[in-house]
């Protein structure tokens, strides 16, 4: 299985029942895999076995349980219904597989209005960048038919990661519900890591105050797993395009595929804000180091105002400001261009090797 991932051959898994021992690794190597509600089951060993080995006494549900592996392990990435349910997930995910190695300049798919209006854009997200809004609804009314088919939804809930189309062209999105936490940043260096194996374009929203921190996160290990988020952005070697649709602050901008790492375009939204700390936060870090009160409230001012989009467009740290409703029709015309290129000579990525898949990787690791 490992060999067929590095040949980027597709791999996809169903968990209908027992998966149990070496039989575990099964959907746990596949790219994508499915899991049964209260049916299907993935554990190294099953009850008697753990009982027999440490003394524990747990149910299988407890121990390998699709609601467990999708919400709180994350080895699973879809939830299903029932069997039948999880078949039509695998179908999606067939539709999704991209073309490794190359595409077609025309779109492949036939392009299709969202179901919700553009115009309603300006109602979900405000001038206030504290007021919380789901990024699902921004989704909603950019992409094809309003379709959006989510990756690991259960899992590291302050990302959404899914498949859609756009202007007929299939894309990968990855956008901010929330700050970023190790969950988070495992989920979105899979997710990364499926787009680049199946050479599908990815898409950045951006709404984000950074990577949490606090003695538990640091426990938890949210350097390296944020570190692993930012190489999958890095190295990731598909079209990226990324749009601040809010705050983009700290090393939440290096994540979410700001300036720095190269995003093939980069918008910023008129109400749009980016700087290395929210002015709020510089300005407490700076009471804390400087004795001087009365430089406090003028470098929060100051910050306040070098983190617009317009003081970041006039510097060129962006490829413009867009309006909302714009946002689908700008990001259609992008990856129309992005496809040109790959469908021609091949766009060089930043390792010098091109879009079209010539070598052997590593494949997908499961994050």
């Amino acid at each position: 299985m490992a060999q067929m991932s590095a040949l980027g051959i597709p791999q996809i898994a169903i968990v209908h029942g027992i998966s149990v021992a070496g039989g575990a690794y099964v959907p746990a190597m596949a790219d994508e895999n499915i899991i049964v509600r209260e049916q299907g089951r993935i554990f190294l060993a099953g009850p008697p076995l753990v009982k027999a080995a440490t003394g524990e006494e747990v149910d299988e549900e407890t121990l390998g349980g699709g609601q467990m592996h999708s919400s709180e392990s994350g080895v699973t990435d879809h939830l299903a219904r029932d069997d039948e349910h999880a078949i039509a997930i695998a179908r999606g995910i067939v539709s999704d597989l991209g073309k490794a190695g190359g595409r077609e300049v025309p779109p492949p798919a036939v392009p299709e209005d969202p179901l919700y209006p553009a115009s309603e854009l300006h109602g979900i997200v405000g001038t206030d960048l504290r007021q919380a809004f789901d990024m699902r609804d921004v989704i909603a009314r950019i992409v094809d038919g309003s379709r959006f088919r989510e990756f690991k939804k259960e899992y590291g809930t302050t990302i959404v990661t899914g498949f859609a189309h756009l202007h007929g062209y299939p894309v990968g999105i990855i956008a901010n519900n929330g700050i970023l936490f190790s969950q988070s940043a495992l989920k979105a260096t899979h997710f990364i890591e499926l787009c680049s194996q199946r050479q599908i374009p990815l898409l950045f929203l951006v709404n984000v105050t950074g990577y949490m921190v606090g003695s538990k996160a640091e426990k938890g290990g949210i350097a390296k797993d944020g570190a692993k988020m930012v190489r999958a952005v890095a190295t990731a070697d598909v079209p990226k395009l990324t749009v601040i649709v809010g705050g983009s602050y700290g090393a939440g901008n290096y994540g979410m595929c700001g300036r720095a790492y190269s995003p093939r375009f980069l918008w910023m939204w008129p109400n749009a804000k980016v700087s290395v700390m929210g002015p709020g936060q510089l300005s407490q870090v700076m009471a804390t180091v400087s004795k001087d009160p009365t430089k406090h409230s003028t470098l929060k001012d100051e910050i306040e105002e070098q983190s617009t989009a317009l003081y970041a467009s006039a510097r060129l740290w962006d490829d413009g400001i867009i309006k909302p409703t714009d946002t689908r029709d700008t990001l259609g015309l992008a990856l129309a261009l992005a496809a040109r290129e790959r469908g021609g000579r091949g766009a060089p990525s930043h390792s010098g090797t091109t879009w079209d898949r010539d070598g052997k990787g590593f494949g997908v690791f499961r994050m």
